[in-house]
């Protein structure tokens, strides 16, 4: 089975190109949406969380992720501490996930695919790139963030370029381009280079 990693900025559309791989009936893991999970249910991450982090964390034993937001998106230091607490535990939890699937091949979406040492282990990374002011513009269209608040998430984020040049493929989403055929031609490629016939270089 071969091992994808898809990533890419804030406001990238990566989401956006995992529910069409999902469409296409691959499986797909999602790392930031596992991550909020096992915060919630994890009962040693919940542990470790209010202990580096105070009872606040957790309100009515539910996260309370606009609090710990707050702390650790002004904090560099804070947010390393959060990430070496959630990163271990996801990684080993989408292990766990790829060793029940059945498919040619799965993808694991991360924004933070290489910051977290998510990378490691998979056979292909698939970047998505849109211009800056345009990712800015989706994150602001979704609600709840200032242009500021956004800039500051990126500036935590491993620059577009040093990112990019890491993945195998690319795709565009800059409003141009339509993500469907790009998604579509890698999806054949994919299942060509994961079938038993092709040998591998």
């Amino acid at each position: 089975m071969l091992k994808v990693g898809l990533t890419g900025g804030i406001g990238s559309g990566k989401t956006t190109v995992a529910k069409i791989f999902s469409l296409l009936g691959v499986p797909v893991y999602n790392a930031d949406e596992s991550a909020k999970r096992l915060m919630q249910e994890d009962p040693i991450l919940r542990r470790s969380i209010i202990a580096h982090f105070g009872e606040k964390a957790y309100t009515e034993g539910k996260l309370d992720r606009v609090w710990l937001a707050e702390q650790v998106f002004n904090d560099k230091g804070k947010l390393s501490a959060l990430n070496a607490l959630v990163h271990p535990a996801t990684i080993e939890d989408a292990l766990q996930w790829m060793s029940q699937q059945q498919a040619p091949y799965i993808i694991k979406e991360a924004a933070l695919l290489f910051e977290s040492g998510s990378n490691n282990g998979l056979d292909l990374i698939i970047g998505v790139q849109a211009p800056e002011a345009l990712r800015i513009e989706r994150v602001i269209n979704r609600g709840k963030t200032t242009e500021m608040e956004i800039r500051k998430r990126i500036d935590l984020q491993m620059p577009e370029q040093e990112k990019l040049d890491r993945c195998q493929e690319i795709i565009q989403n800059d409003g141009n381009r339509m993500l469907i055929p790009q998604v579509v031609q890698l999806h054949n490629k994919l299942m060509a280079l994961a079938s038993p016939t092709h040998t591998h270089a």
